[in-house]
């Protein structure tokens, strides 16, 4: 087999990295201390990762950096200085989730590789024309995709263009990537910004099925299923775990790539994997790839299985017998552990020793001298071509200076810039060089440049983009109108009751050629179609029909691929909240890449963080004041492992035909709705609603539309309110009536705004 296929590693910190490198990684994936979906790993420093690159870059590994959160509008500013840094840091490419980011890099720093983060949400055809349409050249797909949608997907892929790569190893969430809002609304802190609290691990309260970790999945492991992933054309297998350590990644990926060498070379698959079990790891699963949703996915542990699983396996029964089985597993551990040290012992990251030096008498040039690396280095790596010195001179001779003398202060201060993050400088020398000199100072910055260029290995260094500010001054045109959600044919008698624009939710699921849909729009015009965030296979399929035979005016999307196919069929679309819009430029990306209509700003940001938005022109802004709080939705099922289920894996019919509702509690006492709808995905609830009154008075001026869902979602075990009512109330909210609001209050009894008040 000659195509290659990347072994891609997780790097939490510089050791992990280095383990990563001299087990045979390909490219690892870092983040910096800020703007990364791993807030909890180690990270890097600025300082760390050109280290990291040099490093790396010498045994051929590639570095991608992970800037994969959604960005806050006063952030941009340190966003941009960040980019204008990494244009010439030798960045082989950047993971990214926010929308904005692809409008900034296309624009301004078009060097820049741009790779679409998992958080993306990344599985049907039209996502993959969205995502080329704004500039990805390649796509981490959702990991509960099988390997049939795999495959599909890396076919459209290769022909447009774009790498496809497929987490292989490592944790699993349970929610859909970049569609999970547990931890930002359970305790504020936002998996869209790097802050997972992993409220899926928390124990619950013990469920009629005796668990007491419901939501907590098995570890991925697609070892045995990679002859699988190369028939599907995978570019890049990716293992999960920057929060790991360095022992964790070098038996990870010295394992993986053994596996995948010795496939390479003999199409025959190594059989064997123990070492993944002696490292952390929850025992595994590849239920999502087999397309086998079974109860078997779920653990009632969020701890470390390696003991047990080494127990279990060697049928260890006595209590002389389990000592022996997890003294030998610490004995394979310190093993991995010393070969590891042995082997990364050597590997430097540190900042290349620089000293320069002057030379030049009366009328002779003025030679600059740089000298990089040292002997020791050299010799303590085979490998380093760090070590080199670079000479360069004036094509002006020096002649006798009047009042600007090129003295050895003026000299120092002038190539002091060479102390940065690349190279530590040691000194400046000037053993052979006359005093009372000069030559022209555009000449001594033309040298300048040119030592830059050749420390550069000879690349040009992009010089810095100044990024012009956004116009901020185009607010909303006169007051905000309302808009409305139902779900439910049963709530078409609430269009006779407003002039408010209603929007209906189209399922996740939709049966197949089943023409309900369709016909109910044709029959209902006024209605606006609303798409769901996930639409994987033949429900991406039906979805297009509807737009297809429908043709509406106008539709609300969460969905990147119906926005794409919206945007192709000129369909008026608005991008719907689920998208996590959260900062100017992601409008820009969504307006002047794919014509976008207006957009849901992101419930999980505050009036500050709101209030400096600039759109552009012609767009309008929608905010959700009152909705159901999703947290979190997943292709599992919650049933199996709270209630119970007669079915002992998810089957086709699960989708279109379960209408299942319970609760769980924390022990912490919070609760839950877990909420199943004929056509949906099973999704998990807070129990409060959330209600955001404050913001009509804060932001009226900023936002064209108010919107409210009336749909049953998520209710749970509450009473469901008078929807007549509320649409009466909210309209006269917006009227400016004051005891609305007091109305509103008293109706909705359990409430909240804490993410509109705390932020991100």
């Amino acid at each position: 087999m000659s195509r290659k296929i990347e072994l891609l590693a997780p790097g939490g910190d510089v050791e992990a990295i280095k383990a990563a490198i001299v087990a045979g990684a390909n490219a690892v994936y870092c983040g910096l201390d800020t703007f990364n979906a791993r807030n909890r790993a180690a990270n890097l420093s600025f300082d760390d990762l050109n280290g990291i690159l040099r490093l790396a870059h010498k045994y051929d590994c590639e570095v991608f950096l992970t800037l994969n959160v959604v960005i806050l509008e006063q952030e941009l500013p340190t966003m941009i200085k960040l980019l204008n840094k990494l244009v010439n840091s030798g960045i082989d490419g950047i993971i990214v989730q926010d929308l904005g980011m692809f409008n900034l890099v296309k624009k301004y720093f078009p060097t820049l590789d741009i790779h679409a983060s998992t958080q993306l949400t990344t599985h049907n055809e039209g996502q993959l024309h969205f995502l080329n349409k704004i500039g990805a050249s390649r796509v981490n797909l959702s990991r509960e995709l099988n390997l049939g949608e795999i495959k599909s997907l890396t076919a459209l892929s290769h022909d447009l263009g774009i790498l496809t790569e497929v987490f292989v190893h490592g944790a699993l969430c349970i929610a859909f990537s970049g569609q999970c809002y547990s931890s930002s609304v359970s305790v504020g802190n936002s998996g869209n910004r790097g802050r997972c609290s992993q409220a899926c691990r928390e124990e619950y309260e013990v469920t009629a099925t005796g668990n007491k970790y419901p939501l907590n999945l098995k570890d991925n492991s697609a070892y045995f299923d990679l002859p699988e992933l190369v028939e599907a054309g995978v570019d890049s297998l990716k293992i999960e775990g920057r929060i790991k350590g360095a022992h964790y990644v070098y038996t990870v990926v010295d394992t993986w790539r053994k596996g995948i060498d010795q496939f390479v070379e003999t199409g025959q698959l190594l059989a064997d994997d123990s070492n993944l079990h002696k490292v952390f790891n929850r025992d595994f699963t590849n239920s999502f790839l087999q397309g086998n949703l079974t109860k078997d996915m779920f653990i009632d542990n969020p701890r470390d299985y390696s003991i047990q699983h080494a127990v279990e396996s060697s049928n260890a029964i006595s209590v002389v017998q389990i000592q022996e089985v997890k003294d030998e597993l610490y004995i394979d551990k310190n093993q991995l552990g010393a070969e590891l040290r042995d082997k990364i012992h050597y590997l430097s990251t540190a900042k290349l020793p620089l000293t320069i030096a002057f030379s030049g008498s009366l009328n002779a040039p003025l030679i600059i001298t740089a000298t990089v690396g040292d002997e020791l280095n050299k010799e303590r790596d085979n490998n380093s071509d760090d070590a080199k010195t670079i000479s360069i001179q004036s094509e002006s001779l020096l002649t006798t200076a009047g009042k600007s003398e090129l003295d050895q202060k003026t000299l120092s201060k002038r190539f002091k810039s060479f102390d940065n993050s690349e190279f530590a400088l040691n000194e400046f020398t000037f053993s052979d060089y006359d005093s009372g000199l000069s030559i022209p100072f555009k000449e001594l910055t033309a040298l300048k440049n040119r030592l830059a260029f050749l420390l550069n290995d000879s690349v040009e260094v992009i010089p810095n983009v100044e990024v012009p500010a956004l116009d901020k001054s185009n607010k909303s045109n006169g007051k905000p109108t309302m808009s409305i959600l139902i779900a439910d044919e049963k709530d078409l008698y609430l269009c006779d009751l407003t002039d408010a624009d209603v929007y209906f939710k189209i399922p996740e699921s939709l049966k197949k050629n089943c023409t309900k849909h369709i016909n109910l729009l044709k029959a209902n015009p006024r209605l606006i179609p609303w798409f769901p965030a996930v639409l994987i296979g033949k429900d991406y399929l039906e979805s297009v029909k509807i737009l297809e035979q429908v043709k509406p005016k106008r539709i609300v999307t969460n969905n990147t691929g119906i926005a794409y196919k919206a945007y192709e069929m000129g369909i008026e679309w608005v991008a719907g909240p689920f998208l996590n819009t959260t900062n100017s430029y992601a409008l820009l990306t969504l307006k002047e890449e794919l014509n976008c209509a207006g957009a849901f700003m992101s419930n999980e940001i505050n009036r500050l963080q709101l209030r400096n938005i600039a759109r552009p022109d012609d767009f309008k802004l929608y905010y959700s004041i009152y909705h159901p709080i999703l947290m979190m939705t997943s292709r599992q099922c919650f049933f199996q492992p709270t209630v119970g289920c007669k079915k002992p894996s998810i089957e086709d019919g699960c989708m279109l035909k379960c209408d299942k509702a319970t609760t769980i509690k924390s022990v912490r006492g919070v609760k839950y709705s877990i909420d199943k709808q004929k056509g949906g995905y099973p999704s998990i609830y807070n129990d409060e609603q959330f209600l955001n009154l404050d913001i009509v008075n804060d932001l009226g001026d900023l936002f064209d539309e108010f919107f409210i869902d009336l749909t049953n979602i998520g209710s749970g075990d509450t009473a469901v309110e008078d929807k007549a009512q509320l649409l009466e109330h909210f309209e006269s909210l917006l009227q400016g009536k004051e005891e609305a609001a007091i109305k509103l209050n008293e109706m909705v009894t359990l409430s909240t705004n804490a993410q509109y008040r705390q932020g991100l």
